[in-house]
């Protein structure tokens, strides 16, 4: 420590599992980002994609890293622990879309440049392995046992995150040309969509930002009576949703042989009806687990 009663460096930091995590996000990231932009190229939307993905969370991890070395993190006006287990989880489903996305779209068989392509592959490569070093940080911060966590580092935390990027991938299929227009029903959905991605966004932010306790109102039980009602709204929408898109009544049971890959809004729909149930899901573990920590807690009481 400096003698002077000044910053010094976090040793643990550096040293420890989760340095050593964040060391190798660092490296492969950087790795990643500099074969892009060597040879291994990016175009369109998906292309554009992947790149914000990769630069992002290279950005935001070597801000994280800094500021946990540097102990400058005490200084920011957030909930530390919540906002790095909820960027890691985030960052963990980001690398493993971009991961699926890349190589679907840029590993053409008909490539003729036999040198892009081994750039390609190598991107590809290195942007799935720097999915395990997120979620190992996931894993080493996650909530344990005996131990007093922030609520992102617990299952229904977690959960949170994977919720809002699970509606996200539900928004982009909805703009590719889902023809959701065609019928109030569907509109309905949106509605659905909508209000729970944001109110599950607003409760990630309060509590990242450590405003929960500001709240006139009790925040778990909050929590807790919002997820049984996003279970039952997300239930209408799976059962609404398939209904009015492939029921041979509003549309096509089977996928149009004229649909052209990519911007096919058969294929947007099915996206939209898988997620849909995905989240379903999701939200219905995150009650399960919600009320099953509420019904210890007040056991041991």
């Amino acid at each position: 420590m400096d003698s002077h009663g000044g910053h010094y460096l976090n040793k643990d930091a550096v040293l420890s599992p989760l340095g050593v995590a964040r060391m190798c996000q660092l490296v492969l990231g950087c790795t990643i980002i500099a074969l892009v932009a060597h040879s291994a190229d990016y175009s369109a939307n998906y292309g554009t994609f992947c790149m914000f993905v990769w630069c992002f969370c290279f950005a935001v991890t070597l801000v994280v890293f800094t500021l946990d070395i540097t102990r400058l993190h005490s200084c920011m006006p957030i909930s530390w622990d919540n906002f790095t287990v909820a960027f890691a989880m985030l960052a963990t489903l980001m690398y493993i879309t971009a991961s699926v996305v890349y190589p679907v779209y840029f590993l053409q068989t008909d490539e003729e440049d036999y040198e892009v392509q081994i750039y390609r592959i190598v991107v590809t490569v290195f942007s799935s392995i720097c999915v395990f070093p997120y979620g190992v940080e996931v894993f080493l911060t996650r909530a344990k046992p005996g131990t007093v966590v922030g609520y992102m580092a617990t299952v229904s935390g977690l959960l949170k995150v994977v919720q809002s990027f699970v509606a996200c991938i539900i928004f982009g299929a909805l703009d590719n040309d889902s023809e959701y227009t065609q019928h109030v029903a569907l509109q309905y959905c949106i509605v659905v969509y909508s209000l729970c991605f944001s109110i599950t966004v607003i409760v990630v932010v309060l509590t990242v930002s450590g405003r929960t306790s500001a709240l006139r109102f009790p925040f778990d039980r909050f929590v807790v009576v919002y997820t049984f009602f996003a279970v039952i709204l997300y239930l209408s929408t799976a059962l609404v949703w398939p209904i009015f898109s492939f029921d041979k009544k509003y549309g096509t049971t089977t996928r149009p042989e004229d649909c052209p890959r990519g911007q096919c809004p058969w294929d947007s729909k099915l996206v939209v009806a898988v997620f849909t149930n995905v989240n379903l899901v999701l939200y219905f573990i995150d009650v399960v687990y919600s009320q099953r920590i509420r019904f210890v807690s007040n056991s041991a009481v």
